[in-house]
């Protein structure tokens, strides 16, 4: 696939990152090709792509070197989101572009972030739950990401002086409903926007890795008990 099976370091779950039967999460999932279109329908995928897909999946799923604790605990988680320029989707162009922004995000979340608990790369955006006591150092170099990856993409897309990406977002998160509504939230990311109908599907994401940790039935719990539909509404002043 010429994916990168990059072994993440500290990243999800303390250090270093799979299928939760919830509403919509079963069925197809418009997975990326590498070898034709951004967006891939599954279906239409040969059965050696298919294997691909899983195995990149599969090699994603290493051991941690220590569990989080997951809890709500204060000033120090954020949620941080960041869009490509009215929405365009340049990191989507092809399979190693999404790979390349998703080593590329986790490498500097593994150098300023204490954890990550949940992250996920579209394509035309991408959403981190972390716990930093660096968020000003956490943001600069998300920011010299982008500047590196916008001179990279432009050069290989022969589009120089397009505006790749628009601004990088913080929110810190206010409370126990928070934080986990935000953990749905990025898990159920591809869901909501069509590229997936089973967390597990997306490969750019923790969601597997967080559901084979905790549990199917935890994880159904928690998408039952902090949905979706809450998120940015009451919980966030708990």
């Amino acid at each position: 696939m010429g994916l990168c099976f990059w072994a993440c370091r500290r990243i999800f779950f303390g250090r270093g990152n799979t299928s939760v039967r919830v509403p919509t999460l079963v069925g197809q999932c418009r997975c990326f090709s590498a070898w034709t279109t951004p967006v891939y329908d599954y279906r239409k995928m040969t059965p050696t792509q298919r294997r691909e897909a899983v195995e990149y999946r599969r090699l994603r799923m290493r051991p941690w070197h220590s569990p989080p604790h997951w809890e709500f605990q204060g000033l120090l988680q954020f949620m941080i989101s960041s869009a490509c320029y009215e929405h365009k989707r340049v990191i989507g162009l092809t399979p190693e572009r999404m790979t390349e922004c998703e080593t590329g995000i986790l490498d500097v979340c593994n150098r300023f972030t204490t954890t990550v608990y949940a992250w996920c790369v579209l394509p035309n955006h991408y959403h981190l739950l972390v716990q930093t006591d660096r968020l000003a150092d956490l943001r600069a170099e998300l920011g010299r990401f982008h500047g590196r990856t916008s001179f990279r993409w432009n050069g290989e897309d022969d589009q120089r002086g397009r505006q790749v990406w628009h601004n990088c977002l913080d929110r810190g998160i206010k409370s126990h409903r928070h934080f986990w509504a935000s953990v749905n939230y990025v898990h159920h990311n591809p869901v909501h926007h069509g590229y997936a109908e089973k967390w597990q599907d997306w490969p750019w994401s923790s969601a597997a890795a967080f559901v084979e940790r905790v549990g199917r039935e935890t994880a159904s719990k928690i998408w039952r008990e902090y949905p979706v539909l809450d998120y940015g509404k009451k919980w966030d002043v708990d």
